[in-house]
C-alpha cells in the first residue's frame, strides 16, 4: 500500500512539473533580460521586473530591432512577427513559445 501511495505521489509530481510547458533550462532563460509577446502585448523583463514595452523599438545586441507590435527586423533586413509566448533575449536569440534554443537566424535560412 505504501509503495502504491509513493508511486502515485511521484506520478502526480511528474505530471505537474511537465504540464508547465517549461523545462528547468527554460525557466533559467526566463530570468534573463528579454522581450516577450504576452496576450498580444510586448513585455520587457529587465533585472527580474516585467513591464510593458514603452519604447517604439528596442535594439538587440546582434543588431535586430523589436517593435512594440511584435515585429522583428533583423540586421540583414528580414522581417518576422512574434506570436504569443515568443521571446527574444537581449542578444537576439529567439525562443518560440518557450521552445528551448530556438534561434530566429535559423528561421531565416528555412
Amino acid at each position: 500500500m505504501k509503495t502504491l501511495i509513493k508511486t502515485l505521489a511521484i506520478a502526480i509530481l511528474t505530471i505537474a512539473s511537465a504540464s508547465t510547458g517549461f523545462s528547468a533550462d527554460d525557466k533559467d532563460m526566463m530570468k534573463k533580460d528579454h522581450v516577450m509577446m504576452k496576450d498580444g502585448k510586448m513585455m520587457v523583463m529587465k533585472e527580474g521586473k516585467s513591464m510593458m514595452m514603452t519604447d517604439k523599438e528596442m535594439m538587440m545586441k546582434d543588431g535586430s530591432k523589436v517593435m512594440m507590435d511584435g515585429t522583428v527586423m533583423m540586421k540583414n533586413g528580414d522581417k518576422m512577427m512574434m506570436k504569443d509566448g515568443d521571446m527574444m533575449l537581449m542578444d537576439g536569440k529567439m525562443m518560440k513559445g518557450g521552445a528551448k534554443g530556438h534561434d530566429a537566424k535559423a528561421d531565416e535560412k528555412k
